[in-house]
């Protein structure tokens, strides 16, 4: 399950036997090392990223195995099967590829 607040997307992932779980998608050129993401008590593993406006696709490698997140905003078909998508909207409700501003500033 991926949430969206702003440019943040924050992604769970509920495995509570797993030993290492890893965030891998287009966003660290799907390097199975690069986001670790933390366990919680409850067996949810979650990993926050900040990303530009646009849609990305990302898997979760956990203990040798990938899994694909059925609850994202959408499955598409890539080289190896199904991967998820992610969207970030841009200001305005723009997918345009601009960078996040730092701060949101409340009108």
């Amino acid at each position: 399950m991926v949430g969206i607040q702003g440019c943040n997307a924050t992604f769970r992932f509920l495995r509570p036997r797993a030993h290492r779980v890893c965030l891998v998608g287009e966003f660290n050129g799907w390097d199975i090392n690069n986001l670790p993401m933390t366990r919680s008590a409850d067996g949810v593993w979650t990993a926050t990223l900040r990303l530009d406006p646009g849609e990305y696709r990302f898997r979760y490698w956990a203990d040798g195995h990938w899994f694909v997140d059925y609850a994202a905003f959408g499955l598409v078909h890539g080289p190896f099967g199904l991967e998820g998508v992610v969207r970030i909207v841009g200001a305005g409700g723009s997918p345009a590829p601009a960078p996040c501003p730092d701060e949101i500033v409340a009108a």
